[in-house]
């Protein structure tokens, strides 16, 4: 009787969300080969089982290993798992692509628009691999890395148009504290993910700037409305951003210190410029490099997207704090939608 050979994924790179899901799928008896950039990170996740750059304190699966060459990370890969800036995936993946098996399917753990086409990453996976759709999945949700690397609880939502290669990954990353729902909605669970980094921007700036539960509440649940109306006007279903793509993630990144994008709003609120902010976070934040994608994607859509635009203008110095409140809270009353 003929033995089936494990499932293999291959995920890069070996930053903290890349690292977080290679040892979810380890642990869910997935073989996993990790691509690290510099040999250091390789051979420390090799020989010490752990990732000196991100959560040295904590000992990865002995059956995990790591390699700095993509072509051997690659080889006989059932998923390649991508966990890298949205800004960097066209020209990596340019340089990967002829590595990928014709039968791999890719899963995409990024959340953001990039800037110069406006288009989301699973858009730019198939222009750039020439791959089917339905051979690029989507992997979205409530989940701050740290807490899965202590094993907490946690949710998630795989998204394919090809609901087989849902459940196969599924399958593939299902542990006693990881719990993958499946979805079609390729759309809705990658524009959950990419706006609600500019909502926690938000939702940190007025926590820097001391006003309260009420606003950040406030902008949490109107930053979940025009979130969904983008959303829905590209084609998503509503359902999908009531979700662990849409509210469940939006909640995660609004509310904990963990949250770069939060904590980075914090810092904004708090005072800093823009630059200072930036070293003082020393992790790339999503929010701030797409919310300028995110509203041109609004405006050809004709959708309105209030929060959204004050954080750019914020980011681009257009306008001051206390401008940026003002601007919010003396919008015309309307009814509620």
């Amino acid at each position: 009787m003929t033995q089936r050979r494990p499932v293999r994924a291959a995920v890069f790179s070996a930053g903290s969300w890349g690292t977080a899901v290679a040892k979810i799928l380890a642990d869910a008896g997935t073989s996993v080969v990790v691509h690290a950039r510099r040999d250091e990170i390789a051979d420390a996740i090799n020989t010490t089982h752990r990732n000196p750059g991100y959560f040295p304190d904590i000992e990865l699966p002995a059956a995990l290993s790591a390699v700095t060459d993509p072509a051997a990370a690659l080889a006989g890969a059932d998923f390649l798992v991508l966990s890298i800036p949205a800004q960097t995936l066209r020209t990596n993946l340019a340089a990967w692509a002829p590595h990928i098996g014709p039968g791999t399917v890719i899963v995409s753990l990024m959340k953001g628009i990039e800037q110069r086409s406006h288009l989301r990453a699973s858009q730019i996976i198939t222009e750039v691999t020439g791959v089917r759709q339905d051979r690029v999945a989507v992997l979205s949700g409530p989940n701050l890395a740290r807490e899965i690397m202590d094993g907490q609880p946690a949710a998630a939502t795989i998204a394919c148009t090809d609901e087989t290669a849902a459940h196969r990954f599924q399958k593939a990353c299902h542990t006693a504290y990881f719990r993958p729902y499946t979805s079609t909605d390729v759309t809705g669970c990658e524009l959950g993910g990419a706006v609600k980094n500019v909502i926690a921007l938000a939702v940190g700036i007025a926590s820097g700037m001391g006003l309260g539960h009420n606003a950040q509440a406030m902008l949490i649940t109107r930053g979940l409305a025009e979130t969904t109306r983008l959303a829905v006007a590209m084609g998503a279903h509503p359902a999908t951003l009531s979700g662990m793509a849409g509210l469940g993630d939006l909640v995660a990144t609004c509310s904990s210190p963990l949250s770069r994008n939060r904590t980075f709003g914090t810092h904004l609120g708090h005072g800093l410029s823009l630059q200072e902010a930036t070293a003082a976070t020393r992790q790339t934040t999503e929010g701030v490099k797409s919310a300028e994608a995110i509203l041109a994607l609004a405006r050809a859509h004709d959708v309105e997207m209030p929060i959204t635009h004050v954080i750019s203008a914020l980011l681009h110095e257009k306008v001051t704090l206390d401008e940026a409140t003002a601007t919010l809270m003396q919008r015309p009353p309307k009814p509620e939608r």
